[in-house]
């Protein structure tokens, strides 16, 4: 069959260096073709010892005892190899052989190594990690702690059943169980990831359990607002406050390229001023801890004159009275809805926007793009680059189709022929 397990044992008679008539009976335990050998601490006259039956010849009171015990052993050793591949665990000649010798093989389990991870990253929320990232973390471990109980009918397996089996297996399980596209799926995937390499290096596993697992994302088309819909925002009259307010929390987003969390933390005290004697903002992205310096155009300055006496900002010390990210996100769609946008406004669209309407359709380089927006890759600013890209390719056939005649490819004339200009 496909997945039977070999398994053997020989006992033979080592003399080693010891005296000509003592010899120190062995065994050794064969699995799949890996072997472990195990001392049984008997002695035996070499010349005694048939290697053939492996057994004492003779039938003196010393070869009838030592080679019952030599059938005993055999039979505990055969009964362990049965226990450990009825129980599941994994049968290794090693495991076999400190079963017997009564030694615990400390194994760890990964959704104990899962769980002391996320105890440590609590620690560390607000000041190395942030709280969105560890509930990321402990969503994780719940749904691992679900797939492993479903596909295992287990509460927890050894980092070092962890393999790439178990890795497909858990995104396929993500994908239907779950219902999770292919992208947010690989968010959690990635933070398997993580706990993996963690095991690496710990050395619980041997090798890299991800070897030839890709964790590649499909493309996903960036939602921005255009010039003109920034413009349409700018101008637009709410009708209450807390629009008002969160639609000038969104605008400083577009005009400086930072994300919900950078803009609730900052205060007056992260405003400076430049070698080239303007007014900039000078702190490290929360998500990346990477420097985000970014000089104030004229309406991120605005805004923050706007808000200066405002009692949240005051009795926080921020710069701007942001709400809580899901209040955020619901009046964004309100803002959305009264604006006209077939978009739905989200955190992500201001960063967004920044970084293509705001800057790279502006001719600002790349490479100051991707150091304003705090990116430790060039690459990951040239997603936005292909956003501006689609952008021009759009208009520019726009272009196309008011000055050619789609058909023929002919200059389409300004007046019908016969007419005066």
């Amino acid at each position: 069959m496909k997945n039977r397990q070999t398994f053997s044992i020989l006992v033979w008679a080592y003399r080693g260096k010891q005296k000509e008539n003592q010899a120190t009976l062995y065994a050794r335990i064969t699995v799949n073709g890996k072997r472990a050998e195990i001392s049984l601490s008997r002695k035996v006259d070499p010349a005694l010892w048939d290697e053939d039956n492996c057994r004492v010849k003779g039938a003196s009171a010393h070869a009838d005892e030592t080679n019952e015990f030599l059938d005993l052993a055999k039979g505990e050793l055969r009964q362990t190899f049965l226990m450990l591949k009825a129980t599941g665990e994994t049968v290794t000649a090693e495991a076999i052989k400190n079963k017997y010798l009564g030694v615990e093989e400390h194994r760890k389990f990964l959704l104990e190594v899962f769980k002391e991870h996320n105890e440590h990253s609590k620690a560390l929320v607000g000041t190395d990690l942030a709280q969105g990232t560890y509930k990321r973390y402990l969503v994780t471990y719940g749904k691992l702690q679900r797939f492993i109980k479903t596909r295992y009918k287990k509460s927890d397996v050894a980092v070092k059943d962890l393999g790439y089996e178990f890795i497909s297996d858990f995104e396929f399980f993500l994908k239907t169980s779950d219902k999770i596209a292919h992208n947010t799926c690989l968010q959690y995937v990635k933070i398997l990831k993580k706990i993996s390499h963690l095991c690496v290096l710990k050395k619980w596993v041997v090798s890299d359990p991800f070897q030839g697992f890709k964790c590649i994302g499909d493309e996903v088309e960036r939602e921005i607002l255009n010039q003109e819909q920034l413009q349409t925002l700018m101008q637009k009259t709410f009708p209450s406050k807390r629009l008002e307010e969160v639609r000038d929390v969104f605008l400083f987003s577009c005009f400086t390229g930072y994300a919900y969390a950078d803009v609730r933390k900052l205060t007056p005290d992260d405003i400076g001023t430049g070698l080239d004697g303007e007014r900039w903002i000078f702190t490290s992205r929360t998500k990346t801890k990477t420097k985000s310096n970014i000089m104030l155009l004229p309406v991120a300055l605005q805004l923050i004159e706007k808000y200066r006496d405002h009692p949240v900002c005051v009795t926080r010390g921020t710069l701007f009275p942001v709400k809580s990210n899901q209040k955020y996100n619901d009046y964004l769609k309100e803002i959305a809805a009264l604006c006209g946008f077939k978009l739905e406004l989200t955190t992500h669209i201001a960063r967004h926007t920044f970084a293509t309407t705001v800057t790279l359709s502006n001719d600002v380089p790349i490479e100051t793009v991707s150091s304003m927006l705090g990116h430790k890759s060039l690459r990951t600013t040239q997603i936005y680059a292909k956003v501006v890209q689609a952008k021009v390719s759009k208009d520019m056939k726009q272009l196309r189709g008011k000055l050619f005649d789609p058909a023929s490819q002919e200059v389409v004339p300004a007046t019908k022929p016969g007419t005066a200009a």
